[in-house]
């Protein structure tokens, strides 16, 4: 067979079907995976052939069989709860491989400088999935920032809330301390494209935090935002529930909307494109990200002062 020998840990989970169709769609080939839960029928559409593991122990051992051969494995990609990144990126490089790791790559910044020392001991590389940083739309307001006024700070507000059920609240997602929470579970992207984009974090802020929704305020080196995150259905502006949606994404810089709400889900065969020609994200893009949600998570809210998202005001 052509192509690299990808295993796949979280083959079960929401986002894993992204990868496996990327892994697909890059000519490579789909040889082990792992997830406690068996619901992966899908992969009959994709990799018949893979091999599929319920347990760490068993998947470990036969990962570590092929890579004392000509069959080992070239990259494992971690689709698993985020409390367990870490984990299985050490892994995934102790068995001689890359590691293409869903966000957020790990939950503390002193991860990162580990795993930065890991790198250099094992020689092998570490890519995280920053999809935004390939949307067009994203790309075209990178640009047009990089091509206006220089002295400028823009006026940005951030709002995305993405409807769910009770059942979050009762998985890993639900566990601050396995998911990070809110900000780190459904925002680090949103804070590593603003940050791209606008520059470093000179200040954080943050007004509202609770098991569904937070809110704050972040000032970068070139602009000032006002960002609300919630997966409460509520908050969903009423034109948007008119149509029958759940979910509300909205950028407004300067008063204008920044529309990206198609495109999402083609972007990690880009990702993949990307990696395979050895320039995906590494460890110092993601890098900025996890510091700005790890200091969200451990901040003290002030309340309602100051200047925040105008969905605050409405809704608390």
């Amino acid at each position: 067979m052509a192509g690299k020998n990808f295993a796949l840990i979280g083959v079960a989970g929401y986002i894993a079907v992204r990868h496996v169709k990327a892994i697909k769609e890059t000519g490579n080939n789909l040889v082990a995976t792992l997830d406690p839960f068996d619901s992966v029928g899908f992969l009959d559409s994709y990799f018949p052939e893979a091999d599929f593991f319920h347990e760490f122990e068993r998947f470990d051992r036969h990962i570590y069989k092929l890579s004392q051969t000509d069959k080992k494995i070239d990259y494992v990609s971690i689709c698993s709860p985020n409390y367990l990144h870490d984990a299985h990126i050490r892994f995934a490089l102790r068995n001689k491989a890359d590691a293409i790791c869903e966000k957020p790559l790990v939950l503390n910044p002193w991860n990162v400088d580990a795993l930065k020392e890991l790198e250099k001991e094992t020689g092998k590389k570490i890519y995280n999935i920053l999809q935004l940083r390939l949307h067009p739309s994203i790309i075209e307001l990178k640009k047009k920032i990089e091509e206006g006024p220089k002295d400028k700070i823009y006026d940005i507000d951030l709002a995305y809330i993405t409807s769910r059920g009770k059942w979050y609240h009762y998985s890993w997602k639900g566990d601050v301390q396995k998911s990070g929470g809110i900000a780190t579970n459904i925002g680090v992207h949103f804070f590593d494209m603003l940050t791209w984009i606008f520059g470093s974090v000179k200040n954080s802020v943050v007004h509202h935090s609770s098991n569904e929704t937070t809110a704050g305020f972040l000032q970068l080196e070139r602009a000032n935002v006002r960002w609300i995150l919630s997966i409460n259905y509520d908050l969903v502006p009423e034109n948007i529930k008119a149509k029958g949606q759940r979910t509300y994404r909205c950028i407004m810089i300067e008063g204008n909307e920044i529309e990206f709400s198609e495109g999402f889900t083609d972007l990690h065969t880009e990702i993949y494109k990307n990696i395979l020609a050895g320039k995906g994200f590494g460890l110092d893009e993601a890098r900025t990200a996890i510091q700005t949600v790890y200091d969200i998570r451990n901040a003290i809210p002030v309340g309602k002062k100051g200047d925040f998202h105008p969905l605050l005001q409405e809704s608390f």
